[in-house]
Formats: C-alpha cells, sequence, structure tokens
C-alpha cells in the first residue's frame, strides 16, 4: 500500500510540473538549498539573482528552476526561514547545491528528559544537556557507545581487553548506575546493559539528552547517576533516504540505512545497522586479538498513527542480534568452553517492543517489552542467560493555574535466569535451578511551578514497592531562577536507587580465572545528589558562545563494590560498610561564528572515592576505579560559508585513573594522562552525496601489558617462575589497544 501511494504521489508530482509554465520552460539553472549541518533540504526559500535582482521562490523540496529566460547570473543570495542569509557565487554548472547555515537554535531546544513531556530547554526547571548527530559525526564511530566519548563528563568504558563489552559512566560512576532509553523508554538495561548500546541505528538519531545525578524520581532504579535519553526521528522531517557505508584501516567495515514510509494517517521509518569486523590484529604482541571481532545487525522501526482530535499513537521495535569474540589469534569457535586455547565468545539476541498511546491530550499509556538471551563463554565458563522485562506506565498530565503536574503509575516485571549461583537454591539437599521474577509497581507525581517569570521550583515524589525489597522512596526538588536575559541559575536535590544484578552488570564476575564470591545478601543501593547548574548565552561579534557550569556532590549508602585486592583469584561482593562520594566540576564551552568557525570545549574535574568503615573503629578511603580525576573534550570545526569541503579536529584527554591491579603488579596502579586525538575531512558532492575520511587515535596511544600473563590463560603454570603468584586478568583497562586507525566513508541523502 505505501508502495502503491509513493507511486501515486511521483504521477501527481509529474503531472503538476507539466502543467506549472515556469517548469515547463527551458531551464538555465537548476538549485537545490540545503541544511549545512544535516543536510536536508529546506523549504519555502526565496532566491535573489544578481546583479539584476530577480526573485525565486522554492518548492517543498528546496529546488528552484531558473529559467532560459532570465540574466547571465552572477551570485545569488539565499533566504529562508531559521537559516543565516549567504551569497553564493555561481558557475556555469547546470545544477548546483547550496548549504545554509541554521542561525543559533540553542535557546529553543525541545527536551523530554526532564519531565516526560515536551519543553524549550532553556525552559526547563531541570538541567538538560542536548546533542544532535552533528557532534558525534565530527569522527567515525561505528556505535552510539564510542559516539558519547564526545559528550564532556561522560566516559564510554571497556570492562574487557579480550571481549570489549562496555559500558557508558557519567561524572566517574560505573555503567550500570546510568540508565540509557530510547524515546524515553528504559529498555536498555539489565542484562543488556552491556551489549545493547552497540546496536541504536546512528542514522535514525535525532538527539541525544543527557541528565547528569539521579532521575529515579522519574525514571526509576537504574537512573542512579544519570540517564541518556536517545531520541529517533520523525517520520515527517526525514529525508526518504540516507545510506551510510564506511570502513577502517583494521577492517571494520559499518553500514546504517535509513527510510521513511508516509500515508495520510501513517508516518514509519526503518533504520538497519551492519557492523563487521573479521581480521585478527595483535599489534602489541600478546598473542591476543586487540579488537574483539565481531559481527552484529539491528533492524529499527517506529510508525505513528494519527487518530482523531490530533490523538498520536507510536509502536517500535528493534530486532539486535551479535557474535563477538576474542582471545588467542588462533582460537576458533571449536575452542569454546575448553581450557586449550583461550577465548571469549558472546551471541547475543535481542528483542524490544514499545510505544505510546494517547487516550486523550492529558492522559496516555507507555509501554514496552524486551526479551534479551545469551549464549557466551569466556575460556572455559559457559554463561547461559535469558531476561524478559515488561512495562506500562499510565501517565497524566494537565497545567493548573502556571503548575504544570505530572503523574504516573508505572509497573515492571523482570524475569531472569541464567546458569550462575544468582538463580540457585538448595531444596532437599540438592541445588536447583531458581528463576529471578521480581514486580516493581510505583507512583509518582511532580508538580512544576511558575512563581513568576524568573523563578520557577519543581518538586516530586515516587514510591516504588520492589517484591524482594519493599518499599523505596525517591523524592526530588529543583529550582530555577533567571535573573537577566540569557542568564539561568538551576539548583536541584534528589535520590535514587538500583537494584543489582552482579553478572548482568560486572563483566569482571566472569572474566578471567577469578571466583565470585558473595559475602552477604546484597540490599538496594541509595544516593542522594546536589547539583548547581549555571547556563549563560551570549552574543559575540559575528557569532554567539554558550556557555554551562555545574557542581555536583552524591552520597551513596549500601553501595555494592567489588573487592579485587584481597585474594587475586577471588572477587568479593558486599554492600560497602560506610559510604561513597561523587564530587566535582564540569564546564562546558560552546562557540560559533559567522565565518564557518565553530568550538566546543568541555573539562570535568571529579573526586570519586568511597569510605569503608570497620568494626574496630579504623576507616579507610578508596579511590573510584576508572575514574579519571580530569578528563577534557574539544572539537573544532571550519566550513568556510558556501564552500563543499569541511574539517574537524576533536579529541579526549583523560587525567590518571585507579586500576584494578594485583597484589605486587609490576604495572603501574594509576594510568597515565593521555590524549585520543581524531581528525575528519568531508566533501560535499552533488546529488546528496558526502564523501568522509580522516583518523582516528592520531597519536597511536597504546597501553602497556593490559592482560596478565597472556602466555597461561588458563593458569596452569602460575607454580612456575612465578614468584609473584600473578594470576591470567582481563580487568587493566582504560584505553583502546589497537592505536592509530584510518577510516573512509561516504554518505547519501534522499531528499
Amino acid at each position: 500500500m505505501n508502495r502503491a501511494y509513493q507511486i501515486f504521489l511521483l504521477w501527481v508530482g509529474f503531472v503538476a510540473l507539466k502543467s506549472n509554465p515556469l517548469a515547463a520552460q527551458p531551464v538555465q539553472l537548476k538549485i537545490k538549498i540545503l541544511d549545512a549541518e544535516t543536510n536536508r533540504s529546506i523549504p519555502f526559500g526565496q532566491i535573489l539573482t544578481l546583479p539584476k535582482r530577480q526573485s525565486f521562490g522554492g518548492d517543498t523540496l528546496g529546488r528552484f528552476f531558473i529559467p532560459k529566460s532570465s540574466e547571465i547570473i552572477q551570485k545569488l543570495v539565499v533566504v529562508a526561514p531559521g537559516y543565516k542569509t549567504d551569497t553564493f557565487s555561481i558557475g556555469k554548472k547546470p545544477y548546483v547545491e547550496l548549504h545554509l547555515q541554521p542561525k543559533n537554535q540553542q535557546l529553543n531546544e525541545v527536551v523530554v528528559s526532564g519531565n516526560m513531556q515536551e519543553v524549550q530547554r532553556m525552559e526547563s526547571t531541570s538541567q538538560i544537556e542536548v546533542y544532535t548527530p552533528v557532534l558525534f559525526r565530527k569522527t567515525w564511530n561505528p556505535s552510539l557507545l564510542e559516539s558519547v566519548n564526545m559528550i564532556n563528563g561522560v566516559q564510554p568504558q571497556l570492562n574487557c581487553n579480550v571481549c570489549n563489552t562496555g559500558d557508558i559512566h557519567i561524572n566517574g560512576l560505573e555503567g550500570p548506575y546510568t540508565l540509557v532509553l530510547i524515546d524515553g523508554m528504559p529498555i536498555v538495561s539489565s542484562l543488556s546493559s552491556v551489549y545493547g548500546l552497540s546496536g541504536i541505528p546512528q542514522a535514525l538519531i535525532k538527539r541525544v539528552e543527557v541528565v547528569k545525578g539521579p532521575a529515579s524520581t522519574l525514571y526509576g532504579s537504574e537512573a542512579m547517576g544519570g540517564l541518556i535519553n536517545v531520541i529517533t526521528q520523525d517520520p515527517v522531517s526525514t529525508p526518504l533516504a540516507k545510506v551510510e557505508v564506511s570502513a577502517t584501516s583494521l577492517g571494520e567495515m559499518n553500514m546504517d540505512l535509513a527510510t521513511k514510509f508516509m500515508t495520510k494517517n501513517v508516518q514509519s521509518i526503518l533504520g538497519i545497522n551492519a557492523f563487521n569486523y573479521s581480521m585478527p590484529k595483535d599489534r602489541n604482541g600478546d598473542n591476543f586479538t586487540d579488537l574483539a571481532l565481531a559481527k552484529r545487525i539491528s533492524i529499527f522501526s517506529k510508525t505513528t498513527f494519527e487518530r482523531k482530535s490530533n490523538l498520536k499513537s507510536t509502536i517500535a521495535f528493534r530486532l539486535y542480534g551479535e557474535n563477538r569474540w576474542g582471545g588467542e589469534m588462533n582460537w576458533t569457535p571449536k575452542w569454546q568452553g575448553s581450557d586449550s586455547i583461550y577465548g571469549e565468545s558472546v551471541k547475543t539476541n535481542r528483542l524490544e517492543a514499545f510505544g505510546n498511546h494517547e487516550f486523550t491530550s492529558n492522559l496516555s499509556l507507555n509501554y514496552a517489552f524486551n526479551t534479551h538471551i545469551q549464549n557466551s563463554y569466556y575460556g572455559k565458563t559457559s554463561y547461559q542467560a535469558n531476561q524478559q522485562i515488561a512495562f506500562a506506565q499510565l501517565i497524566w498530565k494537565k497545567e493548573i493555574n502556571r503548575v504544570s503536574w505530572l503523574a504516573g503509575l508505572p509497573i515492571r516485571f523482570t524475569q531472569y535466569d541464567d546458569n550462575t549461583v544468582a538463580t540457585e537454591k538448595m531444596k532437599n539437599e540438592k541445588i536447583q535451578n531458581d528463576p529471578s521474577n521480581t514486580w516493581l509497581p510505583g507512583l509518582f507525581i511532580q508538580a512544576d511551578s511558575k512563581i513568576n517569570k524568573k523563578t520557577s521550583i519543581l518538586t516530586g515524589l515516587r514510591f516504588d514497592w520492589h517484591s524482594i525489597h519493599g518499599s523505596i522512596f525517591t523524592p526530588r526538588i529543583a529550582l530555577k531562577y533567571k535573573w537577566l536575559e540569557h542568564n539561568t541559575l538551576r539548583l536541584s536535590s534528589g535520590t535514587g536507587y538500583r537494584v543489582v544484578n552482579l553478572f548482568t552488570e560486572d563483566h569482571a564476575a566472569l572474566s578471567g580465572s577469578r571466583t565470585v564470591v558473595i559475602q552477604n545478601e546484597l540490599k538496594p543501593e541509595k544516593s542522594w545528589n546536589i547539583s548547581l547548574n549555571y547556563s549563560r548565552f551570549l552574543s559575540i561579534p559575528k557569532g554567539y558562545l554558550n556557555l554551562d557550569l555545574g557542581l555536583f556532590y552524591t552520597r551513596f549508602s549500601n553501595q555494592i563494590v567489588g573487592d579485587f585486592t584481597t585474594n587475586s583469584s577471588l572477587i568479593i561482593y558486599d554492600n560497602l560498610s560506610g559510604f561513597g562520594i561523587s564530587r566535582g566540576v564540569n564546564a562546558n564551552l560552546d562557540a560559533r561564528w559567522e565565518n564557518g568557525w565553530s568550538l566546543m570545549a568541555g573539562v570535568s574535574v571529579m573526586d570519586v572515592f568511597r569510605i569503608t568503615e570497620h568494626s574496630d573503629g579504623w576507616i579507610k578511603k578508596e579511590i573510584q576505579l576508572f575514574a579519571p580525576n580530569f578528563s577534557s573534550t574539544f572539537s573544532a570545526s571550519y566550513r568556510k560559508p558556501g564552500s563543499s569541503w569541511s574539517f574537524d579536529f576533536s579529541g579526549r584527554v583523560n587525567g590518571p585513573m585507579k586500576l584494578p591491579v594485583l597484589p605486587n603488579d609490576f604495572r603501574p596502579e594509576y594510568s597515565p594522562t593521555y590524549t585520543l586525538i581524531n581528525t575528519q575531512i568531508t566533501k560535499r558532492l552533488n546529488r546528496g552525496f558526502e564523501l568522509f575520511f580522516g583518523g582516528k587515535n592520531l597519536l597511536n596511544f597504546i597501553p602497556k601489558n593490559p592482560l596478565m600473563r597472556p602466555f597461561d590463560p588458563f593458569n596452569k603454570n602460575t607454580e612456575n617462575n612465578n614468584p609473584n603468584g600473578y594470576t591470567f586478568d582481563t580487568a587493566y583497562n582504560y584505553a583502546p589497544i589497537q592505536g592509530a586507525t584510518a577510516f573512509l566513508g561516504i554518505r547519501w541523502t534522499i531528499q
């Protein structure tokens, strides 16, 4: 039906074109105007020709047809709503594409993560950072997991040097403290938190919203340290199709495809991401793969149904499959699970479905379901797991007397089963399988009050009842004060909580040769946070500047920690007898000039540690693993107005971070300060094509000795010539191992 409808539209357009007297004239010049950042067509623009100043209007696809009866054109002045007026010199080409720079939209960006409904970013009482795909396209990244490395205070962290599983740290807190949402739905969590971040088709990402600090009042468990909300494209505003194909000098190949289908009442988008890396390399000579080999495919579809009274109903699906392995260079699947040649292999299959249905303008239902099946081996250790999560949430919102009310009734059911001690019980003196089934119903209410034009206050309270841990309360309060135009101060405080499953969240519990010991029954973690943020927008000569400065302080109780140092063959997990602290400052700068230069820079200074209180009164301070005391991101770009070339220079600096060393380890306990630098050149071609190429990690920084005893991964010879009692270990990682890498790719956008 969609195909027939598209053919019908093409036929109608052809007839209209034939009947247009201007279009029927011989054409001297065909012009198309496009957004310089997104490469989308700009409808209803205006062109003024020079020197005779003839005016022409564009159609809905941003096209102009200049008839031959017109003057000999030397220059064009192009005007479009929301874009900077620009002047272009025209050669003798019969077809040209002109790119306009958008005006500053920072003040009017729409966000949803702060209160589950659309609001302009500057009007939001909560502090929310917004990033568009323009930032992520400044260098080559095959997945969202790597792309967020460009965001200040957000750090993708590899948890294993062999299979390269990873997660996302916010303000130095470990990955399980970060909740990842797609269109506001919490579908990437628990078992999928390690692997699910790699399969979101980047061609369908509209923007990424980041909240630093607890967000449990609205989003419940796992939003303890912050959240990342991936907002996908709206079918109406997306191009008809977009294709991106790229490859690296290591042999990595990535493909992103996005397209849309539209009828009168139905709009649908489809995205496919495919990644393949099957050329093992060992640059550091330890006989282990530097980068895990992987094949994955992800298919994403979202459909919106227009209903009566402008009500909407949206449903989305994602299918994800991946097969990855890392290990000794001569490993093959026949050695899976054996103790002859070491390898870590992970096969993942995942299905997600989620959506939203509006009953009235004030009442809606959010729902989601996902199933995750994992077949994996870590050396000779088998880990077989499956998980199903069903989620539903009834949302009511209404504005009464300048107060925006929001209330919700969420409920989540989680079923989890694996082959570890996590799902075992003793019955009749026999160990039996005991899958975990947990219910988590709740209730939350929030009021966002506008006291006056300058001041607003947000208060919220959430109550959850966990079928194992009982009642949990999470209050929240935020204050926004705007004393001058474009000057905003935000103060917020709130609590968070998290229910933990070690074997789904901590890869160290499975990898290497250590045995897991759970000291006591683990209780939910809790946190309290306070943050202060200052935002300033400045108009500068021929440009603008955005400045964000934030202070944060978070205190944790019942924190679950893994003891890697007491015994080199064990990982001992227990609730912390004491408390944990995460504190620091974030600063972000975003500047742009009319001459084509733009600059983004950010710095974070953090102090993340925990205090252990022993029964004899002894107090010990321990620094958080993999939390650099400072980090910085930067990006400088140049695109001369009217030029088809653009240049990007980006990178990240990480300060020293504490690493999990073994007793008497010869490797440093702290990583060195290191810098990752990337560069990219992009050439815009006609007909919607773009060519891009460049390099990553240009300084060729490679960590030393990432694996302990790689020559004896099964610890068969630890008694021979091993005075310090070292054992094989994969957890000492803080930077990519593969070194400098070149990349090349092409994009094609069909409007």
